[in-house]
């Protein structure tokens, strides 16, 4: 089933989608990767205020290339997401609604998911120019010394995505090779 989605995202606009669903998403979406979720981590132990507000926020783990004229963004493509677990359940906790990116997540970034309300989508690996012909718009809004990994404010129009977790506990690590597996047996049964 295909959704639209737009941020800020709420818990209810989140709970019908399943694992294996696709979604197209619009509005802001903020960009951090490994470097800004460190920063970020300091400013929280702190008590200091983070770049963007997590309630009902996006983020896309990428690092994206720089734009050639005329375009809003460069290659886009989402970074492996794993490496970010460390951060991610405190970040779920104090609000983020969703993460953007690519591979498995730990079993503590599940159950964050899940007791938040939360999701996890996919986007398309190895196709970062097809990613950035979803973004309008491309603003650096800290950490411009991190470079590629500063932290942008994204806007967004139908970025295509896929549901990898969702907020009832749903993985399509899990349920899409069961399906497979279990669509390969009748076949030649």
């Amino acid at each position: 089933m295909q959704h639209i989605l737009h941020t800020p995202l709420t818990k209810q606009a989140l709970a019908p989608l399943k694992a294996g669903d696709t979604v197209l998403l619009s509005g802001v979406v903020y960009t951090a990767r490994d470097a800004a979720h460190a920063r970020m981590a300091e400013l929280l132990d702190k008590g200091e205020p983070l770049p963007f507000a997590l309630e009902g926020a996006a983020v896309y783990y990428v690092g994206p290339t720089p734009e050639r004229p005329g375009c809003a963004i460069g290659a886009a493509g989402p970074t492996t997401s794993g490496r970010m677990d460390a951060y991610t359940p405190r970040l779920l906790d104090l609000g983020l609604a969703c993460m953007i990116g690519k591979g498995k997540r730990s079993q503590a970034v599940k159950d964050a998911v899940v007791r938040n309300g939360a999701v996890y989508l996919a986007a398309i690996g190895g196709a970062g120019a097809l990613m950035s012909g979803s973004v309008q718009s491309c603003e650096i809004i800290a950490w411009s010394d991190l470079g590629c990994e500063a932290v942008r404010r994204l806007t967004v129009q139908d970025m295509p995505l896929t549901v990898l977790l969702d907020a009832h506990g749903g993985d399509l690590y899990e349920s899409g090779p069961a399906a497979y597996l279990g669509q390969h047996r009748t076949i030649h049964a």
